[in-house]
């Protein structure tokens, strides 16, 4: 026995001393790698056509901000498309996930076009999940008016094996990401909200689809948008692309060609006929998006810092705690990935204790494309419930519409993705943050907080639509025991288990929920 501990002492010394090595190895790396400092370009004249359709709006109503919710999947699509071909300055692009399928390729040709326009393209991408697209990136990053950077990425990308032992080795620093969401186009347009770069988020993938929100937004938090891009931008932990990944110089003609060719391809044809089809994407197109106008919205994110470990200062959650916690009538939720911890429901209790009402959607475990993160939510429904929360679960096989499945099939699942809340009918907030400890602690989050009723009533209109009886079931207690309600039959199907979902992912669920790793979810 006591060579065996011995034999395990070695080996976890041996592994303390390799992660030490690791992140001393790292560190250096990145100090020699970082790129020069850039800032967003000023939006101080009118020269592009964006500048001359934003400046009037923006001189007709000085000091107010104009926002558009995008809650339709086409919609999220042509809003990028539209101000990717109008912009003639810049575009600032900030994104978690991006991914090398169809929609992902068709925004890349966009980017690509409008750099060959002389418009400077700043891609910044979380390094989680940028590994399947090396190759694109840096056939991208060729373009000498393109700059690509990963943000706290991995050096290891040869294969699964280097790249798993250097995230197993720089376990604590790599787990931190940068969960922000925005598209910046000439200093004018901001888009921000729940939305990654992907078929399921734009209606175009044929399995599973995500339900989100975003919000278009002219006027000062654009500039706010841009602020906080430039903080990413510049930070240490924004490494470029080329020190990273190696391409030849025949990589950006192949993906000029490649890119010219995937709007034509059989594969695009659906979807290209759907966006042409599609009456609100039209007027997209032809600028007519009518537009709230109000004097309090701001744009709020995490530090960069955050991703480094750094102390509290002045994170996402200080600026959503004050309006949530000051509700007078009703706290709406909405939180695709939905862990609220024991500070969370003592929170919510509270304000049930004042008569708020307090009303959750989340994902039911069928609809969830995290299982593990719903282990980690299960163990507070029964509490909520009991102090008077609602709590509604998105079914997997509902809502219709929203740009649901390539060819509009009922037979797409849904998945909830959409990140926002609604305070008393006037105060919203639309963005990339979760209810979760992740959201809250570890990752890095951004998102739009507004006073506005008109908005805020859209909002509301969107979640009275997901949690009706045929896109959610809605949860209750049966003398102390959980039941959903399915209210689609006559009479209403009752489940005292998670519905539609298989007894492994049940266990699965179960299990998480009683291991000590909620702090990760």
């Amino acid at each position: 026995m006591t060579r065996k501990l011995r034999w395990i002492a070695i080996v976890v010394l041996a592994l303390v001393l390799a992660s030490l090595l690791s992140v001393y190895s790292y560190g250096r790396f990145a100090q020699r790698a970082r790129g020069a400092p850039s800032q967003a370009l000023p939006a101080d004249r009118v020269e592009t056509a964006l500048d001359r359709a934003v400046a009037p709006l923006e001189q007709a109503r000085p000091g107010q901000a104009g926002l558009s919710l995008v809650a339709d999947n086409l919609d999220a699509f042509a809003v990028r498309a539209v101000t990717a071909r109008a912009a003639g300055r810049s575009l600032d692009v900030q994104y978690y996930i991006w991914k090398p399928d169809l929609t992902g390729n068709l925004i890349v040709h966009e980017l690509l076009r409008a750099a060959d326009r002389g418009v400077r393209v700043r891609l910044l991408l979380d390094d989680l999940n940028a590994g399947a697209k090396d190759s694109v990136l840096a056939a991208l990053d060729r373009h000498p008016n393109v700059e690509v950077r990963l943000f706290n990425p991995a050096r290891g990308r040869q294969n699964f094996i280097v790249r798993g032992t250097e995230m197993l080795l720089r376990g604590l620093s790599l787990n931190r990401r940068m969960h922000n969401k925005a598209w910046i186009a000439d200093g004018r347009v901001a888009v921000v909200g729940g939305r990654n770069i992907g078929d399921e988020y734009f209606g175009a993938a044929e399995a599973s689809n995500f339900l989100d929100a975003d919000l278009a937004v002219v006027g000062p938090p654009v500039a706010e948008t841009a602020k906080i891009f430039d903080a990413y931008w510049n930070h240490g932990n924004a490494i470029p692309l080329e020190a990273l990944v190696d391409s030849d110089e025949l990589s950006l003609h192949r993906l000029r060609r490649v890119g010219a060719l995937e709007y034509r391809s059989k594969d695009a044809a659906p979807y290209a006929e759907r966006l042409a089809k599609s009456p609100s994407v039209q007027e997209l197109w032809r600028g007519e998006r009518k537009l709230r106008w109000t004097r309090d919205a701001h744009v709020y994110s995490d530090p960069p810092e955050k991703t480094d470990g750094a102390p509290r200062r002045d994170w996402l959650i200080d600026a959503l705690i004050p309006p949530t916690a000051s509700a007078r009538r009703e706290l709406y939720i909405i939180s695709p990935y939905f862990v609220p911890g024991d500070d969370g429901v003592a929170a919510m209790l509270r304000l049930r204790q004042r008569n708020v009402r307090v009303s959750v959607l989340t994902n039911s475990l069928s609809a969830t494309d995290v299982a593990a993160v719903h282990g980690g939510y299960a163990p507070y429904r029964v509490p909520l419930l009991k102090g008077g929360v609602d709590l509604f679960e998105l079914k997997a096989r509902g809502p219709r519409g929203g740009g649901l499945g390539l060819l509009g099939s009922s037979s797409s699942d849904a998945s909830l993705h959409t990140k926002a809340f609604m305070v008393d009918g006037e105060v919203g907030f639309v963005g990339s943050f979760n209810l979760d400890p992740r959201s809250i602690n570890l990752n890095t989050e951004m998102g739009i907080l507004f006073n506005d009723r008109q908005l805020t009533a859209d909002l509301q209109r969107i979640y009275e639509w997901k949690i009706e009886r045929n896109n959610s079931y809605r949860l209750w207690l049966d003398d102390g025991e959980l039941r959903w309600e399915d209210g689609t039959t006559n009479p209403p199907t009752m489940w005292s288990h998670d519905p539609a979902a298989s007894w492994s992912r049940r266990a699965m669920a179960k299990v998480v929920g009683w291991l000590p790793v909620e702090s990760q979810l």
